[in-house]
């Protein structure tokens, strides 16, 4: 019994919150099957069949990472401005590292596809300026290490919950009007695109995407603000969740293309849709965690969640070195179905192989200090 107490009180302390967890760990894996798809289906399977359907419906779930993103930095212990922008430098470089491994070193060696290179409208082989561009690719990692730059000011000057929330909803009103604005000034235009760009350099623009981060700012704060009572808050995420997804929703019907677009630029209601639909998935989250008993499942998931930007790095990098094999928009559904668990697979078998170099260089490490110290 005092075992059970005391066990209780170490989760009722944990700053983790499991649902968020579970919620991230899914999602990352999630990726594989969209990516994988992406990558390796057919124009005809990504867009005439069930599974094209099925994932491109899991992709809408991709916003889970920056609301888990906002949630998490509301609930880390230093939360400076200062050290907001070494994370938010530290994900920037991890994205154009992830950038050159996936694109220009395959494209560089010679492996990438024809048929990859002629999708971006380019005359193959890929020239130096290709692969720069290929390089600079906005990617989610891109976005996260801007938006941490930003994070930390914001917390700062914004410690009231409701100053996130309203930015949020200023962010998805106004983006769509300022979407593709540049000033002709090379290097300048880049930034500017990833702030807001329009084009398929930037797949994932600061703004409006920013407003998901800053949605799970608002309920971290909100947590934190209620001593840490989940079901309060994932109470009010459902209700928000079902507000904004009736709204964003049927501002879509109204204006489908405007509103929503290509999803990767989204409009005011696309914003809306999304961030009401992830709401609502992190209430299932947390009430699948709360009532189903700590599993071998949940741990795995759990794995996966802290290890989210190393597993999203390795399973990009993979899927985009396997067209040299595999090609590129080959395969009809089998096929994908086939590759998804091999993907998979391989991404998980060499995020243990990262577990175990690096614990055996902490190791060492310990050793060498352990030594030092006896001396």
């Amino acid at each position: 019994m005092e075992h059970q107490k005391i066990e209780t009180k170490t989760i009722t302390n944990s700053k983790r919150i499991l649902a968020v967890d579970f919620a991230r760990g899914v999602s990352v894996l999630m990726v594989v099957l969209v990516h994988t798809l992406w990558i390796y289906g057919s124009i005809a399977t990504q867009s005439e069949t069930w599974l094209g359907e099925a994932i491109h419906f899991i992709g809408k779930g991709t916003p889970m990472f920056l609301v888990a993103m906002g949630i998490s930095f509301t609930l880390s212990r230093n939360q400076s401005a200062i050290l907001s922008i070494k994370r938010g430098i530290y994900l920037l470089l991890a994205g154009y590292l992830m950038n050159f491994l996936k694109f220009v070193l395959p494209t560089a060696l010679g492996t990438m596809p024809d048929n990859f290179i002629e999708a971006y409208g380019w005359t193959p082989p890929a020239t130096f300026d290709n692969m720069v561009y290929m390089l600079l690719t906005g990617d989610i990692l891109q976005l996260a290490g801007v938006s941490l730059l930003f994070m930390g000011i914001i917390n700062q000057f914004g410690k009231n919950k409701y100053i996130p929330l309203l930015l949020s909803l200023v962010i998805a009103f106004t983006t769509k009007e300022i979407h593709g604005f540049r000033l002709g000034i090379s290097g300048l235009d880049y930034v500017l695109d990833l702030m807001w760009g329009a084009g398929w350099n930037v797949y994932f623009a600061v703004f409006p995407w920013f407003s998901f981060i800053l949605l799970g700012m608002f309920f971290g704060k909100w947590y934190n603000e209620r001593n840490k009572d989940q079901k309060f808050v994932f109470t009010r995420m459902l209700f928000f969740g079902i507000v904004l997804m009736i709204a964003g929703g049927g501002l879509c019907y109204y204006n489908f293309e405007y509103h929503f677009g290509d999803y990767f630029h989204l409009g005011p209601g696309g914003v809306l849709y999304l961030a009401g639909f992830n709401l609502v998935l992190l209430w299932i989250s947390h009430t699948v965690t709360s009532k189903v008993k700590s599993n071998k499942i949940f741990e795995f998931l759990f794995y996966c969640s802290k290890r989210v930007t190393t597993i999203y790095i390795i399973q990009w990098v993979i899927i985009c070195w396997g067209m040299g094999v595999l090609g590129y928009q080959q395969f009809g559904v089998v096929g994908v179905l086939i590759l998804i668990p091999v993907f998979l697979s391989l991404t998980l078998m060499i995020q243990k192989g990262l577990d175990k170099l690096f614990s055996i260089k902490k190791d060492k490490t310990s050793k060498v200090i352990s030594k030092k110290s006896i001396v």
